[in-house]
C-alpha cells in the first residue's frame, strides 16, 4: 500500500471522505489529525492514488513497542469493495499474528472479516458497537453550570482517576494510553473548589470525543454537555467533523450529547479488539 505524506494528497483525501459520511468518520478523523500536527503519531495508506478502493490509518509500527498493546495500535479502515477489505486484511498491513490492534470502522461486514483472519492468526477477538452521533454546528451549553466549578484541560495528574473510572481501563498499559491522550490530543474537563475533576472528555486520535465520564455525586447538572460543549465548538472552528460514539445502553450520555445539539447517525460504529491468546 500507499502511505500518503504529501499535504495535498491528505487535502484532496479529506475532501473526499467528507462526501461519505458518516461512513467515513474515523477514518476522516484520522486523516485531518495526521495533517493537522499529527500528535497521535499515525500514517494513512491506500492501495492506490488518486484512485482508492481502501484507505488504511494505523499507528506507525515504528511507535508500536508492546506487541500487547491493543490501546495504542488504532487503526480505522473505509473501503468502497469488500473485496478491496479482504485484499487488506491477507496481507500484513493491519493484522499479524502475535501483534494486538484496535480496528474502527462504520461500515458492516467489517467485525466480521477481521474476526475470521485475526482468529485463523490465533488472535483473541472482541467487538463492541457504538453509537455514533454528529454535532452539526457548533455545540450549545443549554444551561448554567453549578457555581463552584471551573473549566480546564485534562492534566497529566488526573489520569489515574480516568484510568479507574474507564470500562477498558483500569491497567498499566491503558494508563499510558491515556497520559498520551492528555498530553498531546485537546480535552475538557470541570473541576470543583477543590481542584478535582468531576466531569471530563477526551479527543482521540480518530477526532473523536471519548472517555466522558462525570463522578456519580456530580451526575445529573448537565455536567458532561457543557464539558463537550467546549470541545466541540474548539474542533468545529477547526474544520473537524465534531462527532462521539456511545454504547447504546448509556442513554445518560445519549441524552447529554442530544441536549446540546448531537444527531444520532445511521448505522454501527464498531470497535474491534485483538489480542494474542
Amino acid at each position: 500500500m500507499l502511505i500518503l505524506r504529501c499535504p495535498a494528497q491528505l487535502q484532496l483525501l479529506e475532501e473526499t471522505l467528507r462526501k461519505s459520511l458518516p461512513t467515513t468518520l474515523p477514518v476522516l478523523g484520522t486523516v485531518m489529525t495526521v495533517a493537522r500536527g499529527n500528535p497521535a503519531s499515525h500514517e494513512v495508506l491506500v492501495d492506490s492514488w488518486p484512485h482508492f478502493g481502501i484507505v488504511l490509518t494505523r499507528l506507525r509500527p515504528e511507535d508500536h513497542k508492546d506487541p500487547r498493546d491493543y490501546y495504542i495500535n488504532q487503526l480505522s479502515v473505509f473501503y468502497r469493495d469488500k473485496g478491496a477489505l479482504q485484499a487488506l486484511l491477507e496481507g500484513t498491513e493491519a493484522v499479524t499474528q502475535g501483534r494486538a490492534f484496535q480496528i474502527m470502522g462504520m461500515q458492516d461486514g467489517l467485525d466480521e472479516a477481521v474476526q475470521d483472519v485475526a482468529s485463523a492468526r490465533g488472535l483473541k477477538v472482541e467487538t463492541i458497537q457504538y453509537w455514533a452521533l454528529i454535532s452539526p454546528n457548533p455545540p450549545q451549553l443549554r444551561s448554567q453550570m453549578p457555581p463552584g466549578l471551573r473549566l480546564a484541560s485534562v492534566s497529566p495528574s488526573h489520569v489515574p482517576l480516568l484510568n479507574a473510572t474507564w470500562a477498558l481501563g483500569g491497567n498499566a498499559r491503558s494508563r499510558a494510553f491515556l497520559l498520551g491522550l492528555v498530553r498531546t490530543l485537546p480535552s475538557a474537563c470541570l473541576l470543583d473548589q477543590r481542584g478535582r475533576p468531576v466531569s471530563w472528555s477526551l479527543l482521540d486520535g480518530q477526532g473523536c470525543l471519548r472517555h466522558g465520564y462525570t463522578v456519580p455525586a456530580w451526575r445529573g447538572h448537565g455536567l458532561t454537555g457543557a464539558v463537550l460543549a467546549v470541545l466541540g465548538r474548539d474542533l468545529h472552528a477547526r474544520g473537524f467533523p465534531v462527532y462521539a460514539a456511545v454504547l447504546p445502553q448509556n442513554t445518560a450520555s445519549l441524552r447529554a450529547l442530544q441536549a446540546v445539539g448531537f444527531v444520532l447517525q445511521p448505522g454501527t460504529f464498531y470497535m474491534i479488539l485483538g489480542t494474542p491468546k
